[in-house]
């Protein structure tokens, strides 16, 4: 028999998991559908010789939308702030970076002349309405509030830092200044990676009677009679919902799709792109150093684990060094890993003899969208135009990505739902009213 749901969503990550627990508070039926063994998407955290590794870096803004939300529906964020001090390097030389106030005045990358507009720029960021800058892209931005080109590098450097987006000449300014203004409020490192956020909310949806298919991947969605969608699985099963919120990718959801019904605008996404090498070491060659940077090459390098529990030994250390990908380019695996390699080289010589475990993914997706001007426009809300159909994701949200698109979009999603339910029961008792 074709089993009849309220609501399925398809893909049990955080946009998926957020609207499931907000949409647990009705009498509605919901049915997680997941294509993986494992829960959670790129929030997963897979333990590793007792160690815990997120999907490469992931920080929780400390002021963006994700972590009021969780905090709304009862989830425990543990964990502990980075240091902002750190190196910034180019040519094989290194400067301290000038985020917190000693390495601002001290550090030997910025003379005096520019020192004193790095501060002035700060100050302009933190002030600054990202609504007003919707027709720029970044770059445009950055040549308008920079004068010296050691100012216009580190504005570069902390949009790649809050929004992993390398690439300033196409992306849309009122996105990522609005990222760079929640990292400069601080981000979290998560006890227990990740996974412990996608745990706590899959307990919750469980207890309120939510059920989770998986591993089980949608082949095909379209409409069907009686205002349902109907879904077909991998093994052909059907399932017909009332609503369906899909949280995968926006060209998985147009594969989905018959051919009808698919959106030109969802096959034109562009994803944000990079390579990570996730280390854990018995000890730090050099302990010191904990961050790092580079000015021009796209690299990052940051050890978690002195701010988070990522080891069953405390001991342990836990780092990720990051390549952010331009999306034009074209990557040689080897090339990137060795890239990576060596600047953890010249940051932790002799790193190689403590190594407990390590994974290198050469071209893992970071955020579905690359944000381009204009794409709030297409995204205003999380209804399609298909009836019944709904979309969450880190690229959904029309002004956030990453976690915050997720978290806001699964939350719009949900509340979507909810108000079209009202409404319906409204008209439903209306009708019943007697006339007199």
């Amino acid at each position: 028999m074709t089993q009849k749901w309220d609501i399925v969503i398809v893909g049990g990550g955080l946009a998926g998991y957020i609207a499931a627990n907000y949409l647990s508070k009705t009498n509605l039926s919901i049915l997680i559908v997941e294509k993986g063994k494992q829960v959670g998407g790129r929030a997963r955290t897979n333990k590793m010789d007792q160690q815990y590794l997120n999907l490469g870096p992931h920080a929780l803004y400390k002021k963006g939308k994700a972590k009021s939300i969780l905090e709304e529906l009862g989830i425990n964020l543990h964990g502990k702030s980075p240091k902002l001090s750190g190196i910034l390097m180019e040519d094989n030389m290194e400067y301290a970076a000038p985020l917190a106030p000693f390495e601002l005045f001290t550090t030997s990358l910025l003379n005096g002349k520019e020192r004193i507009e790095w501060v002035s720029v700060l100050l302009k960021l933190m002030n600054t309405d990202p609504e007003k800058l919707a027709e720029l892209t970044l770059q445009q931005w950055v040549k308008q509030t920079a004068h010296s080109k050691k100012v216009e590098s580190l504005l570069y450097i902390l949009g790649r830092l809050a929004t992993y987006c390398h690439a300033p000449e196409m992306v849309s300014a009122k996105v990522i200044v609005a990222n760079m203004k929640n990292a400069m409020g601080g981000v979290l490192y998560l006890d227990g990676g990740w996974q412990t956020i996608i745990d706590q909310l899959h307990n919750k949806a469980s207890l309120s009677g939510v059920e989770v298919k998986s591993p089980t991947l949608v082949k095909q969605m379209k409409p069907a009679q009686q205002d349902h969608l109907k879904l077909v699985l991998s093994n052909d099963e059907e399932i017909l919902a009332k609503y369906v919120i899909c949280t995968t990718g926006p060209h998985e959801l147009n594969e989905m799709l018959v051919e009808t019904e698919q959106n030109h605008f969802f096959s034109k996404i562009t994803p944000v792109r990079g390579a990570t090498l996730d280390v854990a070491l018995t000890k730090l060659p050099n302990p010191k150093r904990l961050f790092a940077m580079g000015i021009t090459d796209p690299l990052y390098y940051s050890v978690h684990s002195p701010y988070a529990r990522l080891s069953d030994d405390p001991k342990n250390a836990v780092l990720h060094v990051f390549k952010y990908h331009h999306p034009n380019d074209t990557h040689d695996r080897a090339i990137v890993k060795n890239e990576l390699e060596e600047f953890l080289d010249q940051l932790q010589p002799g790193w190689q003899q403590y190594v407990i475990t390590r994974r290198f993914i050469p071209n893992i997706i970071v955020n579905q969208r690359l944000p381009l001007i204009g794409d709030e426009q297409k995204l205003q809300r999380s209804k399609t135009e298909i009836p019944g159909l709904y979309i969450a994701g880190d690229w959904a949200s029309p002004h956030s990505i990453l976690a915050d698109g997720a978290v806001s979009s699964g939350k719009q999603a949900a509340a979507e739902i909810i108000l079209n339910e009202e409404r319906k029961d409204s008209a439903n008792y209306e009708r019943r009213l007697p006339t007199i």
